[in-house]
């Protein structure tokens, strides 16, 4: 095809300088294509961006001493404060990447150190952690701009009037109606639990919002690096306590105290939000318009294999992982979907809904418990979920099955990505939902005995 006639798209000086550091860096690193400018065309096919990949040394923690778990949490914060930064000065250009990547390396392993230090006072110490120091570069489709004559008509079905740094890509979405139904339910036995208990704890209407996660990191401020949703229980922050958590209100109309959250979900509009200029907000790359579900719907199942007994009061549970696109899909559980395709999941798209759809997140949460801790280094490996027959593993008891769901009005071809930690780059399946149960004993046995009784309740 001949080039008489048509200019190269050319690249500001802030581009060159990060396609420059990402060159000379080496080590895997992307190359990051040229933007077409308005009226230019510009080859947009094979673009990629670059992100910063880290082993997740706290999901290689299985034990921590009392007396050290706060120095811990503390260490593991200080990690994900030191990969953001050198996400931020990737995007802007401030750092090649060898040397970016060596920065990075020295800081980890002093925080490491650190933390093995801190194990080491009260018990073995992992030495196994100080091989997790270094970091690399990983490839991932860019962002991409907008072409002339580009709309939300086109084969992809994502409108692309916004271009934001950090994702989410064209190809992170998908039309639902080109997914084959892939929901398998188990048949419940005999003895099943077959009754729910639903609370209902709102939308989030009177606006709890915070960058915290008090379980992954307590006493930490911006310690998700993105945004939460919260229903249930009023004051849950990185601060509460389980005595403060019990005594605080709630949204729910059971008198569930229990504290509920997950990540927002944005429309890349490009619009201020009110945190666009806050961490966890637009300082950490998360931008856009943040949505309200339209439905936020919360559930206790039961067993198909039998009966359920009650949660220990303060059980803490996460279900899917925040950074999934750098650990791999092993505890990834983002189920997208629109609504009436709900028989079709997706984990690692974003659904383009018809007209009249809207978008559906389901966080499924482990039913099954050790039945001894609350909690775990980890925050894993107290709770799992039951084999396809819906029974729990050794030395595991059924415990009532969280589901919730959340529905959200969506434009067909509307840009969206929910929050995420900035080097994650928005990917879907980085969604995951956090709970925190706080129902009073009685509350909970009502709950089980609904549940096992095969009554519906709320």
């Amino acid at each position: 095809m001949s080039q008489k006639g048509h200019k190269r798209p050319r690249l500001s000086n802030k581009l060159l300088a990060v396609v420059s550091a990402l060159v000379l860096g080496g080590g895997g690193v992307a190359v990051i294509a040229g933007n077409a400018s308005a009226g230019q065309e510009g080859d947009r096919a094979g673009q990629l961006t670059a992100t910063i990949d880290c082993p997740d040394v706290g999901e290689r923690l299985t034990s921590v001493p009392d007396q050290a778990k706060a120095e811990v949490d503390g260490s593991l914060a200080k990690l994900d404060d030191q990969v953001a930064d050198a996400y931020r000065r990737l995007v802007a250009g401030e750092a090649q990447g060898d040397a970016l990547l060596g920065e990075l390396r020295e800081q980890r392993d002093k925080t490491i150190t650190e933390m093995t230090d801190a194990i080491g006072r009260s018990a073995q110490p992992p030495q196994e952690l100080k091989a997790l120091s270094g970091c690399e570069m990983k490839q991932a489709p860019a962002a991409e701009e907008p072409a002339a004559g580009d709309s939300a008509a086109d084969q992809f079905g994502v409108a692309s009037n916004t271009s934001q740094k950090g994702g989410p890509a064209r190809s992170d979405f998908v039309s639902i109606t080109k997914i084959r139904p892939n929901v398998r339910t188990p048949d419940p036995s005999a003895g099943a639990s077959t009754g729910t208990f639903t609370s209902q704890c709102g939308r989030n209407e009177n606006g709890h919002f915070n960058p915290d996660n008090v379980i992954v990191a307590p006493g930490v401020s911006n310690g998700a690096h993105h945004m939460h949703d919260y229903v249930g229980n009023k004051s849950t922050d990185a601060f509460s306590t389980n005595d403060s958590l019990a005594a605080a209100g709630t949204t729910c109309a059971n008198g569930d105290q229990s504290s509920y959250y997950w990540p927002v979900l944005r429309l890349r509009d490009g619009k201020a939000e009110r945190d666009a200029k806050a961490a966890g907000g637009g300082k950490d790359g998360n931008v856009g318009t943040i949505l309200r579900p339209k439905q936020v719907t919360i559930t206790f199942k039961g067993s198909p294999a039998g009966k359920v007994t009650a949660m220990p009061r303060f059980l803490r549970i996460i279900t899917g992982d925040a950074k999934a696109f750098a650990n791999g899909n092993a505890n990834a559980n983002a189920s997208w979907s629109c609504t009436g395709f709900e028989n079709r999941q997706l984990k690692d798209k974003y659904p383009v809904c018809p007209k009249g759809s809207d978008v559906v997140r389901t966080f499924t949460f482990q039913s099954c418990w050790d039945g001894r801790n609350t909690d775990s280094a980890n925050h894993r490996t107290h709770v799992a979920f039951p084999d396809r027959g819906g029974r729990c593993p050794k030395g595991f008891k059924a415990i009532p099955e969280l589901v919730q769901r959340l529905t959200y009005g969506v434009e067909p071809g509307a840009r969206f990505a929910v929050d995420s930690f900035p080097e994650q780059l928005h990917k879907p399946v980085t969604d995951h939902d956090d709970f925190i149960n706080v129902m009073s004993n009685g509350l909970m046995n009502k709950a089980v005995g609904c549940i096992n009784d095969g009554r519906t309740c709320r």
